[in-house]
């Protein structure tokens, strides 16, 4: 294993190429891309945080990524003249190479599902020309179709590719600075002044805590794993049942992944593939995720009613001085983030960078305000590697997506599935909903949650528009139902890791994580009955309504499916519940 120092100096080698991209203006995609891909390819093939030394294979697969990466940077003035068809043997071997590279690199980050349906559409691009009907396509020269996908601004090196660059990137080095430092313990300190004096306080904790930090973090198993290593304790320490702690930390952690600004790295590639500008991605995002944290606080409550579930102690509740300064350091770069989006003008990435500064500026001291050499030395390195360690995944996960994006482009494959879609609804609205709830559903079980959301949306995503919804509206059902699958069994992600922590059988956390997680199945509908829920820049008034109605259509449901009482009652509450949430309003 490389020394660590080495991964430091690689760490923030990728950040200030990212922060250079920005602040330099244009550089042409055929530098940028390849670069990104060659940046994150050692951190996925090659760093371990246990120390494990890496394989032979993992070693030639990295030098040979970064070698192919390179070239292409280099030769891409001349690569541009080429239309996307390569010329001789040596472009053929970086083409396998880059595709080989970028299948591998998702491998060994998510798994074999996510790799296993690029490599089926690959032979499909390959091959399709011999499937007959209409899921077949007309035959494709080898150097265009390879070409296309590694050499020209498609594929490995299209637009997905150009979002995990100019923005994701940056805002994930924003939450890896703001996480080197002090704000994860602003955000616990906050919580537990805000909620822990509450009835369930200790889990309530756990929500705001979870809120916050997702905000900045994106990532539910990241989410579980920092805030839950405080909360679960707590929780377990007052008597709550093991397989309700893991569930609250697990649903409250889940919703990271749909709360402004991050959401997971969705609301970038959603500014791509719905052409929207991320503002209004935000602010469309915001009433729905508070919904969500709402949802989660009134399953709390109606939990409660089953067992008695006490407040945080006050012995471990923080003084509101303590709070209140550890506040500042996520406050100042968030306000910073926000002062530059939405009163200067500046674009959400540039706006990032200043945040970036600011939150690098408080990496000096921490909540007593003291200064330390040796801590601020071991924050600036935890926030390089974390940073190296983030883009690097993301980057596996976006760059093989974009090859299965750019497969659907080249074939038309996409345009026939949306049309099977169509037909298999009978052109209703509500049937393909459904139809692709469930494929969103089964997809996320497969793969990671954005890539479900790209994968689905560009196939589901038109059929949905053609049948009546807004475009942003479809993307962001797509992306609420990709996330089903962190809370849903058989494969939920942040049930596994929660229930792992407390020594809890994951299909009782699973049970109360899917009950108090309802707002994850019921909301995505309220914003199709109620389009007005995710109108908030442009209709306030009728947004805040439509978050009234659908908040309490989830409350009484909520309390009809978890509330101790008759079941007749129960039955009837969850009834009236879906009554008022599948009513449209304008």
């Amino acid at each position: 294993m490389l020394a660590p120092p080495f991964w430091i100096t690689l760490g923030a080698t990728s950040i200030a190429f990212h922060l250079w991209l920005v602040f330099t203006g244009l550089v042409s995609n055929l530098v940028s891309r390849p670069l990104h891909m060659a940046l994150a390819l050692p951190w996925v093939m090659l760093w371990s945080s246990s120390g494990r030394r890496p394989d032979a294979l993992a070693w030639v697969t990295c030098v040979l990524g970064v070698a192919a990466c390179i070239w292409v940077a280099w030769n891409q003035a001349a690569l541009g003249d080429q239309y996307g068809i390569l010329s001789g043997h040596l472009q053929t071997v970086i083409a396998v190479v880059l595709l080989y590279c970028a299948i591998d690199m998702a491998r060994r980050s998510v798994g074999w599902p996510m790799p296993g349906l690029t490599l089926l559409a690959l032979l499909y691009g390959l091959f399709g020309e011999y499937v007959p009907g209409e899921f077949g396509h007309p035959p494709l020269p080898l150097a265009s179709f390879l070409g296309t996908l590694t050499i020209a601004e498609g594929g490995l090196w299209g637009s997905l590719t150009g979002v995990s660059v100019s923005i994701v990137a940056i805002f994930v080095i924003f939450g890896a600075v703001l996480n080197a430092g002090q704000a994860g313990a602003g955000f616990m300190n906050i919580a537990a002044v805000a909620a822990g004096r509450l009835t369930a306080g200790a889990a309530k904790v756990s929500v705001i805590a979870s809120a916050l930090f997702g905000s900045i973090s994106g990532s539910a198993s990241a989410n579980v794993a920092s805030t839950g290593a405080i909360t679960l304790p707590a929780m377990i320490r007052l008597g709550y049942p093991r397989s309700l702690a893991a569930a609250v930390e697990a649903v409250a952690s889940s919703g990271g992944q749909i709360m402004p600004p991050l959401m997971g790295a969705g609301a970038f590639v959603m500014v791509e593939l719905a052409g929207v500008p991320y503002e209004h991605i935000m602010l469309a995002a915001l009433l729905p995720a508070l919904l969500y944290f709402f949802a989660v606080w009134v399953g709390i409550n109606a939990f409660a009613r089953r067992y008695d579930l006490p407040r945080l102690p006050e012995s471990e509740r923080p003084s509101l001085r303590t709070a209140l300064i550890s506040t500042g350091f996520f406050l100042v770069p968030f306000s910073v983030l926000l002062w530059g989006m939405f009163v200067a003008g500046f674009t959400p990435q540039y706006a990032a960078c200043l945040g970036i500064l600011a939150a690098a500026a408080l990496l000096v001291t921490d909540e007593q305000l003291r200064i330390d050499r040796r801590a601020i030395a071991a924050r600036l390195s935890h926030a390089a590697i974390s940073s190296g360690q983030q883009i690097g995944m993301i980057a596996a996960i976006i760059i093989c997506a974009s090859i299965i994006i750019g497969v659907l482009a080249i074939t038309g494959l996409g345009v026939k599935i949306t049309s099977v879609i169509l037909s298999g609804s009978h052109g209703l609205l509500w049937p393909a909903v459904l139809l692709t709830a469930l494929a969103c559903l089964l997809l996320g079980m497969e793969v990671p949650t954005t890539a479900a959301y790209v994968i689905c949306v560009s196939v589901a995503g038109p059929a949905l528009t053609e049948l009546g919804l807004g475009t942003l509206q479809a993307h962001l059902f797509v992306f609420w139902f990709a996330l089903l699958s962190t809370i849903t069994p058989p494969v939920c992600g942040a049930v596994f890791i929660a229930a792992g922590m407390v020594g809890e059988n994951w299909l009782k956390v699973a049970f109360k994580a899917m009950a108090l997680g309802l707002g994850l199945y019921l909301i995505p509908l309220g914003m199709i009955s109620s389009p007005a829920l995710i109108a908030l820049a442009g209709s306030p008034v009728a947004a805040l309504l439509a978050m009234i109605k659908v908040g309490l259509a989830v409350t009484l449901v909520s309390y009809g499916v978890i509330a101790p009482g008759p079941v007749m009652k129960r039955l009837l509450l969850a009834a009236a519940g879906m009554l008022i949430l599948l009513y449209p309003s304008p």
